[in-house]
């Protein structure tokens, strides 16, 4: 299912379950109700509840915000080292310039094809990658330089690879979702605490008060998907892409 979709029947279900209740509650109240009776501290109370959650949204997308930025960061970085080696082993005999080019293009190849759509299945990297990327180790360190100028190149090619497969592993502590459960349970809970208090308003089946009701939970509701979405940097829609990859290996893009 199209996560538009969700989001859409997310904020359809919300607004129904709100004007519902809007209309049931509107029916048991009697004629001689006057919504004008409403104590001023509820509303305050209502009004201090809705800027607290509100508060505790605001933080919460900051925060899966800011793990989507250093998740495509570090996909930016693993690129670029990798790229880097591939320049560098210029300097280096043929057959081994061309060995590990082509262990650098069989590891971004598989991480373009295949672990981008593993990691968003499972949340974790594959351990065929992880071979893959060995593999690029080995061809680098195995080879004793024959000359001064290979020699000069050696150390910066491995401290390179080092950088790649540290890259690699944040990018793998960032696949599985970063917003831990006990957050998730406050933010649902406040969610239907901030949506229940409109109730204790009085609200009346007017158009605009209902129309208000039904933006504000259909509000919510978009936030917290806004969260969701972003909770997995590399497993949602608005998720970290493999473009750097793509962009400096253009000959192996997916």
């Amino acid at each position: 299912m199209s996560e538009w979709l969700v989001l859409t029947l997310a904020m359809a279900a919300a607004c129904a379950v709100v004007l519902t209740i809007v209309v049931i509650n509107h029916r048991r109240v009697g004629d001689d109700d006057d919504p004008n009776e409403t104590p001023d501290v509820i509303e305050y109370m209502t009004m201090m509840i809705g800027v607290v959650y509100a508060i505790v949204l605001g933080l919460a997308i900051a925060g899966v915000w800011e793990a989507r930025g250093a998740a495509q960061e570090t996909v930016r970085q693993e690129a670029q080292a990798l790229h880097e080696i591939s320049a560098r082993v210029e300097v280096y005999p043929t057959a081994v310039r061309e060995r590990i080019r082509a262990d650098v293009d069989a590891y971004v190849s598989y991480v373009v094809d295949d672990e981008w759509p593993y990691m968003s299945e499972h949340g974790e990297l594959s351990e065929r990658g992880t071979e893959l990327m060995d593999q690029v180790r080995r061809s680098v360190t195995d080879y004793q330089p024959a000359t001064d100028h290979e020699g000069q190149a050696y150390q910066p090619l491995v401290d390179l690879v080092g950088a790649a497969d540290d890259a690699r592993n944040a990018r793998g502590d960032g696949a599985a979702a970063t917003m831990p459960g006990v957050v998730w349970f406050g933010l649902i809970t406040g969610a239907l605490v901030a949506v229940g208090l409109i109730f204790t308003l009085q609200i009346r089946r007017t158009f605009r008060e209902l129309l208000l009701a039904g933006l504000y939970s259909a509000l919510i509701a978009f936030l917290l998907f806004l969260i969701w979405d972003f909770d997995a940097p590399f497993g949602r829609g608005i998720s970290a892409t493999a473009g750097p990859f793509t962009t400096l290996f253009p000959q192996v893009g997916g």
